[in-house]
């Protein structure tokens, strides 16, 4: 009976969803480490499971930014995470690559409350404002930092890429081996995934860029506002007023996107001018690798000049010996003619014609070994 209860403990456990832990930045800096199933992280930032599935480390999706309702869904190689207008959810804090991530978003992100504090001790309110209104949106913020860091993570593997290719390559056109041949492949192969990967993240800014009704749904302050202004009525989802932050993230969110709020709902220039700069950087970290890839396929242009020069100075030696052999063939047709053990008459008291035939064999052979040589080089079957 024990060992049917652990049993049965134990399949249960294997059917509950382990946590995953989470790492919660506000809009204040200020973190909090959740160890939270996926249900509770959906139910919280109101996603489906869908959306979430992509940013599961078990499954291999490519680099995406997907804007929902009420969040952004961005998974940018190591860089997992879900932004709302007000909070920052990314996975895995304790990884090597996203600690400094955690790091830069903890000083980044309270720009706003910042700015207040400081000026509200020295200027008048208005100042203030004005200041605030020049600030981004928190998810504009949040995004900037996480493309920020994936476009200096990708550009530092390139370099590191170029730092150990060049070299290598340089190497191998002084000296072919199988030990430079090996290297070079081994970093080519690593150039290919890691052109695959840059490809991925530029196609999905460049794709972003494209589409207008894409951008603006990454606004989700200027959503926040348009759901809770008096315009909205009761047509507010429910779980506004549950937020007991609600108040702040309207103030937050009017002073942000007051400029585009009051002008075209559909003005996505703000947004546009940071995924230029970063689709910029990400096209230029490109430019290197494929500058990388043509100095490769440059230097195997070459390698296989050099061997088939090495192959044709075979073909003119094989040629060469080839001739030789013909010509000594003849040479060894006389000597076997005069050597055959057969009586003949005319052989009797001729013994100075051996030093003749010797002398006229051999300098026959050997003219017909330069005619043969002389006619090759006239053709342009041999180099000169």
């Amino acid at each position: 009976m024990a060992r049917d209860a652990a049993l049965v403990e134990a399949s249960v456990k294997k059917k509950v969803v382990a946590p995953r832990s989470w790492v919660l930045l506000d809009s204040t800096g200020e973190t909090t480490i959740l160890d939270a199933d996926k249900y509770a992280i959906m139910h919280r930032v109101q996603i489906h499971a869908r959306d979430l599935r992509i940013l599961d480390p078990l499954l291999s999706y490519p680099s995406t930014i997907l804007g929902r309702e009420q969040a952004i869904v961005l998974n940018l190689e190591h860089i997992k995470a879900i932004i709302t207008a007000e909070e920052v959810l990314l996975r895995d804090p304790t990884e090597e690559n996203v600690i400094p991530i955690v790091e830069e978003l903890r000083r980044r992100l309270p720009t706003i409350n910042v700015a207040e504090r400081t000026q509200g001790e020295g200027r008048e309110h208005h100042d203030a404002d004005a200041i605030e209104e020049e600030e981004s949106p928190f998810e504009f913020r949040a995004l900037e930092v996480a493309l920020e860091a994936i476009c200096s993570y990708l550009d530092a593997r390139t370099t590191e890429l170029e730092t150990a290719a060049y070299p290598a390559l340089d190497e191998l056109t002084s000296k072919i081996s199988s030990r430079n041949l090996d290297r070079v492949r081994k970093l080519k192969s690593a150039m290919t995934r890691l052109t695959a990967r840059v490809q991925k993240v530029r196609d999905e800014l460049e794709q972003l860029l494209d589409d207008d009704d894409d951008m603006a749904d990454l606004y989700l302050s200027r959503k926040l506002f348009g759901a809770s202004s008096p315009v909205s009525g009761s047509g507010a989802p429910n779980w506004f007023a549950a937020s007991p932050t609600i108040g702040s993230k309207i103030s937050r969110a009017s002073r942000a996107s007051a400029a585009t709020i009051h002008g075209n709902e559909n003005d996505v220039e703000e947004l546009e001018m940071l995924l230029e700069a970063y689709f910029m950087q990400i096209d230029a970290t490109l430019n290197k690798l494929t500058t990388l890839r043509e100095y490769i396929d440059d230097t195997e242009d070459y390698i296989n000049i050099q061997l088939d020069n090495h192959r044709n100075q075979l073909i003119q030696l094989e040629l060469f010996l080839s001739s030789g052999t013909v010509c000594l063939s003849l040479y060894s047709l006389v000597a076997g003619v005069f050597g055959m053990n057969i009586p003949y008459s005319w052989n009797d008291n001729h013994g100075y014609i051996f030093k003749w035939v010797v002398i006229i064999s051999g300098v026959v052979a050997a003219l017909l070994f330069i005619f043969i040589v002389a006619y090759a080089r006239y053709k342009g079957l041999v180099g000169s």
